[in-house]
């Protein structure tokens, strides 16, 4: 149900700018923050400081129970423990990041013993696009699925 809801919503949006493109009301949207239900947030904090690198930041609604973390570029990831209720989650819902230095990242994966795999789920796998970019799946301590890639190599 909430992938119709956000399908009906996106196609929505497309229209109506679409149809109102010439019209300088006209509005864009840009990424402010993605949020993810968690079950201890100290937990899911500490893998985002200290197993990804994120930075914590301010959580400006001062509310209890939720954390941000800054994505870089003005992005953030809110994470909310509030609400209770399971959460059904499979790897094409996940967040992506790029990594300057995907081998020192694979090596830091290996010493803090964090599994990582291909998109089959292959564990210790790494895959290369075609584009020649290197690919990898690790999972949060929520099960929220994180998909990393290397940088495009020089042409």
């Amino acid at each position: 149900m909430k992938t119709t809801f956000l399908a009906t919503l996106l196609f929505a949006i497309t229209c109506t700018s679409s149809i109102y493109a010439q019209n300088t009301n006209s509005f864009s949207l840009k990424l402010d923050h993605i949020a993810l239900s968690v079950k201890d947030l100290d937990r899911s904090v500490d893998f985002y400081k200290n197993i990804l690198h994120l930075s914590e930041i301010t959580n400006l609604t001062k509310k209890e129970g939720i954390r941000w973390v800054s994505l870089g570029d003005g992005k953030e990831l809110h994470l909310v423990s509030t609400i209770k209720e399971p959460v059904k989650i499979n790897k094409a819902v996940h967040l992506a990041f790029k990594s300057a230095n995907f081998d020192a990242l694979i090596s830091a994966l290996k010493t803090l013993n964090i599994t990582y795999s291909d998109w089959p789920g292959t564990l210790d796998k790494i895959t290369v696009r075609a584009d020649g970019i290197k690919q990898i799946y690790i999972q949060d301590p929520d099960g929220y699925w994180i998909e990393i890639n290397s940088e495009a190599p020089p042409k």
